[in-house]
């Protein structure tokens, strides 16, 4: 069984990468997030799944709110990789996330992601 890493080569980390994503089919939408993908536009020595976060200010504008966000995100993703297609992913926040406590909106974010990230898996 492979491990649940996220290493640096299942980051993307160029703004062409987000763009080619984005532009990519949008596999779901939910309450909060959009899931885009893109298969690779470079070639990697193996065709690994890669995750970017899209996060905006205006929809949360709390930092912490923010980075708990990408935490769980990542985490989210770290548990998932190897049974999702090799492509790039973008987890994009679209909606304005509501006030409440950092417990409260980790559960309601994993439950969202988590169900994004199932739907990639059989998409």
């Amino acid at each position: 069984m492979p491990s649940a890493t996220y290493p640096k080569a299942a980051r993307l980390h160029r703004p062409l990468e987000f763009t080619n994503a984005l532009k990519g089919k949008r596999v779901s939408r939910g309450a909060l997030f959009t899931l885009s993908k893109a298969k690779p536009v470079s070639p990697l020595p193996e065709p690994i799944a890669r995750l970017g976060l899209v996060i905006a200010k205006r929809f949360a504008a709390k930092a912490t709110t923010r980075n708990a966000i990408k935490r769980v995100a990542r985490e989210s993703f770290r548990h998932c990789r190897h049974e999702l297609p090799a492509c790039d992913y973008v987890i994009r926040l679209h909606g304005k996330v509501t006030p409440c406590t950092l417990t409260e909106l980790k559960i309601t974010i994993r439950k969202e992601i988590d169900h994004h990230f199932a739907k990639a898996k059989s998409a």
